[in-house]
């Protein structure tokens, strides 16, 4: 379902509430920006390593803002765990920020509430214009044919950091470009209390974004064309046993990874635990976390073939953050004008070098220090060979429920307990079946 009225946003709310695992938070704090019109309430998502990372980041530039403007900006970081929870009671309560940060795979899901203010081609205008937008990016900020319910602000894909000494050290010469490659190389790097693969089993959020791409890499895709979820055929479920079998059967990632949460696989990697790591632009956070640019290397996500591209061979969801703005703003003006100075081809290069992201906006993009190192291979992906998550109004229970049934899926991996593709086949149809009734 590509498109749902206004009559029916009540309804598209609860459920996506009912949907959404409990994850404690789950109420708004503060309103509009009641108090004064020269003064904006903006709710964050979690970039950096950690919430204080996110502040010494954010800070310097809404001052920046508020000099430039003379509105100051109420700023809060709040963890993935967190923020869905977060702006789905706000969208029901009323009582939300001015702006906000989506994964930009919740951006149909989002549009269906109403809640958020539709970015038609006058307030698109009002930001420089909505070409000045890559098309990738704009792809994933809402439904096909409605206005986007959202502007992109980083964009990122996944990509293989590896440990170059680890990989030395096992007479590896370079890194994976097969699946094959990837296990057969994970089974030479775990020994002696170190492990081949670090991956986070209960963050639902990474578990779907690559049950997704691997879902893709045996032709299949969780929704039909017609936006039915379509949890269960062979593609899907290959993909996601694929992915829990790292774990089950390869037996490269440890089985206490099934417990971590944001940023724990990252911390292994950067402490020299794990050989390799699947992430969204992690440099950033490597960096942060002590782990020197030169200690590992950047490679695409390994796909069936080797090589990758189009089609079969997708290797990434099309990863980002976007900024809405809830419609209820008592300051659309002043919420607009932020928008326009956070997505500003000077402010898009600062923020996307402090998170080592990639800017959604061309001018920016072109910068040199864009075209280098990992972000070369990050650019790449993100223009030949990655896919935008289903943009339909039921993805984030779609995100929730398949990143929960993987979460359990690895628990039982990390128990002891055999995992089969009918164990898998019936974790995703106890998916589909939390999905909202068509």
């Amino acid at each position: 379902m590509r498109r749902t009225r206004a009559a029916a946003a009540g309804a598209v709310t609860v459920s996506l509430l009912t949907a959404v695992t409990a994850c404690g938070g789950g109420s708004a704090t503060g309103g509009g920006s009641n108090d004064s019109p020269k003064t904006l309430t903006y709710w964050a998502s979690n970039q950096g390593a950690s919430i204080e990372v996110d502040k010494k980041v954010l800070q310097p530039e809404l001052d920046k803002f508020e000099k430039q403007t003379g509105i100051k900006v109420k700023l809060e970081v709040i963890p993935w765990s967190d923020l869905l929870n977060r702006i789905l009671t706000a969208t029901t309560s009323g009582q939300g920020p001015d702006v906000l940060n989506i994964g930009n795979t919740w951006s149909a899901s989002l549009q269906a509430t109403g809640a958020l203010l539709p970015w038609d081609a006058k307030n698109f205008d009002a930001i420089g214009g909505k070409d000045r937008f890559v098309d990738s990016a704009l792809g994933s900020t809402g439904a096909q044919g409605e206005d986007p319910a959202a502007v992109p602000l980083y964009s990122m894909s996944y990509a293989l950091y590896y440990n170059k000494k680890m990989f030395a050290d096992a007479g590896i010469t370079e890194p994976p470009a097969t699946w094959d490659e990837l296990i057969a190389d994970g089974k030479k790097l775990t020994k002696g209390g170190k492990w081949g693969i670090g991956i986070e089993g209960a963050n639902p959020s990474e578990n779907v974004h690559h049950a997704f791409v691997f879902a893709k890499q045996h032709g299949a895709d969780f929704f039909t064309a017609d936006g039915k979820p379509d949890f269960t055929n062979d593609g899907a479920v290959a993909g996601v046993k694929q992915y829990v079998d790292l774990m089950a059967k390869d037996k490269i990632a440890a089985p206490g990874n099934a417990e971590y949460a944001q940023n724990q696989s990252v911390s292994d990697f950067a402490k020299r635990k794990t050989a390799m790591l699947l992430w969204q632009s992690a440099s950033a956070n490597l960096k942060s976390q002590g782990m020197n640019e030169d200690e590992y290397g950047v490679a695409p996500v390994p796909v069936q073939s080797g090589t990758p591209g189009t089609g079969k061979q997708v290797n990434s969801m099309v990863a980002g953050i976007n900024l809405a703005v809830f419609k209820n703003s008592d300051n659309l003006d002043g919420a607009k004008k932020f928008v326009k100075f956070m997505t500003s081809d000077e402010e898009q290069k600062v923020l996307n070098t402090a998170y080592s992201s990639i800017p959604p906006v061309k001018a920016a993009q072109e910068d040199a220090s864009f075209n280098a190192g990992a972000n070369t291979v990050l650019k790449d992906t993100l223009a030949t060979s990655a896919a935008a998550m289903p943009q339909v109004a039921d993805e984030s229970q779609f995100e929730t429920a398949v990143g929960t049934a993987v979460k359990e899926l690895l628990a039982d991996a990390a128990a002891g307990r055999p995992v089969t593709t009918a164990s898998v086949k019936a974790a995703l149809e106890k998916a589909q079946q939390q999905m909202p009734a068509k």
